[in-house]
């Protein structure tokens, strides 16, 4: 056997022992869940159903953590603002935390009144929809990120809480309306994600790597964009974390004051930093690295806070059901005992430690390339789509509106490239047939130049004329780009700048989520109702 073909079988054997210890680890996280549902859980009508249920919420907190974290961490890996193992670290705690000291809220086991709670006739109906749900919603989410595609963990226990429910009762148990809603997020979630993203990056190009003097540019802007980052993630986890109810102006009050605190310790900070750096896009980009490693962490730990529910949520209302108290089933609502919320955050945390470096990798650079400006912009746009949506009623996604500002970023980028190489045509258009070396010292100065400068040098060529005497004051040098290579640099840039075959991908397993958990959900409850697990 040559020593290529050794490699190949030695290399093959690793990866199999990679995933046999991740299935070994995955078995033991289930055995300490069940063991944790035991001791905290009983006594209980059905401790066959109790452990079933843990075993399988545990599985939907993996897929969750696997899957939906790489929303808020990937940008700042694909940006180098973070290494991969320093992003889960502080996700899995961040996560951990956000579900267990945030996640006591009560949570609607219904899930937003996709089903009428009042159309299920039993307890026992009930608790075999929200087995049937989590089973059929953690199966997709763990296909889609054997696919490499992020999909919102939601929609997904939507479509299993819609499939079983409709098999359980029919058509006529479906709340329609909530599902348009559902539906309309698809649309509303990216694009309004996109939208915030563009804006950020169009006012840090406006107001910083388009000034001259970059670092003076970045010294004031950069401590307001810290500022307004703090203040969203301030009022967002103020109302989560409280433990009386507080309005929306007292979070926005008290999130201002730590908003502006933080204003006030980040402006010298930064304006020493900025001293330091490079006149630079590059060099100013490193001023974005802090505040891009805080949004990843917060942004977890709002995820952990909210999200988990889709995981516990269920499982809790089973629990409460089992304990020989029909109100879940009644009101649609359960609250959360301490140790089902334990099991969530450290699933989540488990997931993403395990699985999740795929989906981080496809989030942070496989769609495109997002430095740490950009990545911070998609950060930023998520924490304030969310907030926005969460306090307009909005059933938006977390998920669709992180990879909604990558997009926007992307396509923005794509747009300015466009034009700047359309420019570029302008000048050399302007000096066929004259001095090329003239030419390339004035394509130099331009790609220099600051917006502003961009204009006016631009005037200067107008009707393919060009004032001979300005052109010889740039001292500079560029290699000549011909028609031929313009046009193709433009066709690169678009393919580069987002990458069309994940765009499809990710579109494509949008689209499917809710259907394909809907058939998964209504053949999870046929089989668990066939079985009867309660009567075991």
């Amino acid at each position: 056997m040559d020593i290529d073909k050794y490699k190949k079988i030695e290399s093959a054997t690793y990866f199999g022992q990679k995933d046999i210890v991740k299935v070994g680890l995955v078995l033991i996280f289930f055995i300490i869940a069940s063991i944790i549902a035991v001791v905290n859980g009983y006594p209980v009508s059905s401790p066959i159903v109790l452990i079933f249920a843990v075993v399988v919420g545990g599985y939907m907190a993996l897929n969750i953590g696997a899957n939906d974290v790489a929303n808020n961490v990937g940008p700042a890996v694909g940006s180098h603002a973070i290494t991969l193992i320093g992003a889960i670290i502080i996700a899995a705690i961040a996560e951990a935390l956000g579900a267990i000291i945030a996640g006591r809220d009560v949570v609607d086991t219904i899930k937003s009144g996709i089903i009428s709670p009042h159309a299920i006739s039993d307890s026992k109906t009930f608790i075999y929809i929200m087995l049937a749900a989590l089973t059929s919603g953690a199966l997709w989410l763990h296909i889609a990120t054997a696919l490499g595609a992020p999909v919102s963990t939601t929609h997904s226990l939507v479509g299993g809480v819609l499939g079983a429910g409709i098999m359980a009762g029919g058509f006529g148990i479906a709340n329609w309306g909530v599902i348009g809603g559902i539906v309309l997020s698809w649309i509303v979630s990216p694009v309004l994600g996109g939208i915030i993203a563009m804006i950020l990056l169009l006012i840090i190009k406006k107001f910083i790597t388009y000034k001259s003097d970059k670092r003076m540019a970045a010294s004031r802007v950069v401590p307001i964009l810290i500022f307004v980052m703090t203040w969203c993630f301030s009022i967002y986890i103020v109302q989560k974390t409280t433990l009386f109810p507080i309005t929306l102006q007292s979070a926005a009050l008290f999130g201002f004051v730590i908003a502006l605190a933080c204003y006030f310790l980040s402006k010298p900070f930064i304006a020493k930093r900025a001293q330091n750096l490079p006149n630079t896009k590059d060099g100013i980009n490193e001023l974005f690295t802090m505040p891009l490693i805080f949004s990843a962490a917060l942004l977890s730990f709002a995820h952990g806070a909210n999200d988990v529910a889709n995981a516990i949520g269920p499982l809790a209302g089973i629990y409460e059901a089992i304990s020989q108290n029909a109100s879940a089933m009644h009101h649609g609502k359960a609250s959360v005992p301490f140790w089902i919320m334990l099991i969530g955050g450290l699933g989540i945390s488990l997931g993403l430690a395990l699985y999740g470096p795929r989906l981080i990798r496809t989030v942070g650079s496989e769609i495109t390339d997002l430095n740490k400006m950009r990545a911070f912009c998609v950060a930023l746009s998520a924490a304030i789509t969310v907030l926005i949506a969460s306090q307009l009623g909005l059933p938006v996604s977390s998920t669709h509106i992180a990879i909604g500002a990558i997009f926007g970023v992307g396509f923005l980028r794509e747009y300015i490239k466009k034009r700047y190489v359309n420019m570029q045509q302008q000048i050399i258009d302007a000096h066929k047939g004259r001095d090329e070396e003239a030419m390339q010292r004035f394509l130099e100065r331009f790609q220099r130049a600051n917006i502003r400068q961009k204009k006016i040098m631009l005037k200067l060529i107008k009707n393919g004329r060009m004032n001979k005497k300005k052109a010889k004051n740039e001292n500079l040098s560029l290699p000549q780009l011909k028609k031929k290579e313009v046009k193709y640099l433009k066709k690169t840039y678009k393919e580069e700048l987002v990458k069309r075959n994940a765009i499809n991908r990710i579109i494509a397993s949008w689209l499917i989520t809710v259907p394909l958990s809907v058939v998964f959900g209504a053949v999870a409850y046929y089989f668990i109702a066939k079985i009867d697990l309660l009567h075991i």
